[in-house]
Formats: C-alpha cells, structure tokens, sequence
C-alpha cells in the first residue's frame, strides 16, 4: 500500500479517474442550464400567445382572381375536357412607405422578464395603372370587382382598433383573413374598386394599431419601399435580410431608417399564383430582452475540464516539489466545489447582472477552496499560491466569456501560456528517479 501511495505513475491514474468522474456532473450542469433556458423560452412562448405573437407586416399588395382553363386527360368513361379553374394574380406597389412608432413594455412570469409592443404604423404607397397584358391573360376572364386589396399580418389578435383603408378618395373598412394563401397565410383584407379601362393610379393611407412580442418584421413589397421606425427600446437588434440604411440609437431609444428597392429581392411585382414567396425578405427589430446569462454560463462550463485538470496539476506538482501528500479524497472534494461554482453561477446569474453573479460565485469558491488547503496544506505559502493560480484563472476565463469574437483566440493563447509555465516548472524533475514519500510521517 505505502508503494502504491509513493507511485507517480498510481497517482497520475488516480487524479485522470477523478477528472472523468467529475465530467458526470459538468454534464448534469450542462443539461441544467439547457432545461433553466427551454424553461425562459416557455414563459416568453406562454406570455405571448396570450398577448400576441411576433409579427411581420407583409404587404400591401393587390389580388384579383381570374379563371384559368386546362384540358384534364381523359379517365376512364370520362373523355378529355377543358375545366376551369381559379387562381389570383397578385400586384405588389410601386410605393411604398412605412412609419410609426414602436412602444415596448415588460411583463413578468416567475423569474423571467418578457418583452411586449404596442405599435401604430402608418402605411402609405401608390399603385401605378395596373399593366396586366404581361401576364397574357384574357381581361373577360379577370373578375376585376373581386380585386382584394390585402395587409398581411401574422397574429390577428394584435390588431387593437378597426383597420381603415383610403384608395384614391374611397374609404373602405377590412374585413378578417385572406381568400388566397398563395402569398400570405393571415391577414386582412379590403374588396376595393379597380378600373381595368382607364390608367388610373391608385393611392392608398391605412393606420393599424398593433401589439405584438419580441419583433416586429416588415416585407419591402413596394418597388421602392422605406420603412422609418421610432421607439423608447434602448437596446433594439436589427435583423432580417435587410439592416438599416441609418440609425440612431441612444439612452432615449433608437430612430431606424430603411429603404429596399425591388431589385434587392427575388420577386417580381406581379405574378400568378403562388409562384414566389416574399417571406424570405423580411426585415425589421428584436425586442428580446439582453439576457444571456444561459448563453454565457454554458459558455464558461466548456472550460471547466481545464479548471479542474489545471488546479489537479497545481497539487500533483506540489506533492512532487513539497513533498506534500495528498490523498484522492482531497482531490475529489477540491474539484466538487469547482463544479459548484458553476450551479452558484448559474442560480445567481438568473437574479442579478451576470458579471456580478460571476464575481459572487467566484469568490464564494476561492473562500471555501482557500480555507480547505490551508487545513490541509498548513502552510500559507502554498494557499496564496493555489488561491492564486484560481483568481487569475476565473480571471482569464470572465475575459474569455465577454469577448465572445476572440474566444478562440484569447483561449489558444492562455493555454499555450500554461504549457509553457508547466514544462518551466517541471524542467528539472528527475521523472524516473521520483517518489512521492513525504517529509513527514502521516497524511495532511
């Protein structure tokens, strides 16, 4: 036994044993922090399907169906016919302009903060004569007082107040839903007045009321299209496939300015059918709220095999430099409370700034981590030095985490800085001629 305990080579196994045993639990954390953030989304999902769910705002655009004629072959007792059929042209904007302004609000569930709206927008464009000899349809077959004039939106439930429509100097009221699914799946529409005799440009101006969850999306359908959007929201993303031409934001809120031309996208401004979708184009702003403490704390756990592996490898070299035994259990019990900083990260971070609940964390580790060696070590030089090496390691990992584009980098660097100090270290060890009997009788 007193040869085994003596082995470098017993106790270079041991510690390897112990470091796997302790990835069991760094990937019980893991899944931890997975589950704490599945739980945030299901309260943001909960919240809003009773408020209303993110938007996109997809046109307008015009539909006018017409009916279509094909030869169905022949079956059996049934000869071949010509049936006729239904189908919409569809006629986007040759202007478009989109403003209004965004109004966030917070609501609680548990522990977690969601992120509503309230919105008013204006939407505002031009319709020039409606050309339809391109599309090489027979106007008799055009069922022109059928035309709808169509807003898509994707949550209904957000609509606070009757929506209204002025084409040219005609006032009309929307009515629920959409006839054709061939550009949008929920909308409202308008049956407007089009006159396929005259070219006449139709201009139109509708304001809408509406409320939504986490963004607010636009379609640029217009052949030139601008969007301007102004909010209180600090802290706004803008996504999609289009970012703003200019934007201003501030303490105040942010102002966001876009402008889309229709050769920017991948759709004509007229076609048939359900020939293209315009839902690929979207753009507009994200209201999530700037938590990542999930995120951050997954991130720093990927580095808890070197915290571990390295405060191993700072007791193994002190048991070969001092001739200090110490025993598994004491090894075991060390990389336990390194893995429960990560449940005091995790528990701490979903109740304060992540950076303090890091700082908090960190320090309830080194203390209790600190006040062990020193009874274990009875020797203060030896604590400073492993509380030491802790600090400038939860150092290196904090800097790590904030600076998310140079990880790799910054991570590459300090382990290759580590190598470097454990071969400096170790440079005069005679490995073969090595016990590790210690200076004293008995085990610290």
């Amino acid at each position: 036994m007193k040869n085994l305990k003596n082995s470098i080579l017993f106790k270079l196994f041991t510690i390897f044993v112990l470091m796997v045993l302790l990835l069991i639990p760094t990937a019980l954390i893991k899944g931890l922090i997975g589950d704490r953030e599945n739980t945030q989304n299901e309260a943001i999902r909960e919240v809003s399907s009773k408020w209303a769910e993110s938007q996109t705002v997809s046109g307008p655009f015009i539909s006018i169906p017409y009916y279509k004629f094909v030869k169905e072959p022949a079956k059996k007792d049934v000869p071949e016919r010509i049936i006729q059929i239904k189908e919409y042209i569809h006629i986007l904007p040759t202007q478009l302009k989109i403003s209004g302004n965004i109004n966030p609000e917070k609501r609680n569930r548990g522990i977690y903060e969601i992120v509503v709206y309230n919105s008013k927008l204006n939407i505002s464009g031009v319709f020039n004569s409606l050309d339809l000899k391109a599309l090489d349809i027979d106007q008799k077959n055009i069922l022109f007082d059928k035309a709808e004039f169509i807003v898509g939106i994707d949550d209904l439930r957000g609509i606070e107040k009757q929506v209204g429509l002025k084409w040219n100097d005609t006032n009309y009221f929307f009515n629920s839903g959409v006839t054709s699914n061939d550009v949008v799946a929920s909308g409202i529409n308008a049956i407007v007045r089009i006159d396929p005799s005259d070219k006449t440009v139709y201009k139109f101006n509708l304001s809408v009321d509406l409320k939504g969850s986490q963004f607010l999306y636009f379609t640029p359908v217009g052949k030139v299209t601008d969007v301007k959007i102004v909010s209180t929201w600090k802290n706004p993303s803008f996504n999609g496939a289009f970012l703003p031409d200019d934007r201003t934001v501030s303490e105040k809120g942010f102002v966001a300015n876009w402008n889309v031309l229709h050769l920017n996208r991948n759709y004509p401004q007229i076609w048939t059918g359900d020939l293209h979708k315009i839902e690929s184009s979207s753009f507009g702003i994200d209201l999530l709220l700037p938590v990542d403490n999930y995120q951050k704390s997954y991130r720093s756990i990927q580095y808890a095999i070197l915290f571990i592996g390295f405060t191993f490898l700072v007791f193994f070299f002190i048991e070969v430099l001092y001739k200090r035994f110490i025993h598994p259990i004491q090894y075991l019990l060390v990389g336990i409370s390194l893995i429960i900083f990560y449940t005091l990260l995790l528990s701490i971070s979903e109740h304060l700034a992540f950076n303090l609940a890091f700082i908090l964390s960190a320090i309830a580790t080194l203390l209790m981590i600190t006040g062990y060696v020193q009874a274990i070590l009875k020797s203060k030089n030896l604590t400073f030095l492993i509380s030491g090496i802790l600090i400038i390691l939860y150092g290196f990992i904090f800097i790590i985490i904030q600076l998310q584009d140079y990880a790799l980098l910054i991570g590459s660097i300090g382990i290759f800085i580590i190598l470097g100090l454990v071969m400096y270290f170790s440079r005069k060890i005679d490995w073969y001629n090595l016990n590790l009997k210690e200076k004293e009788e008995g085990t610290l």
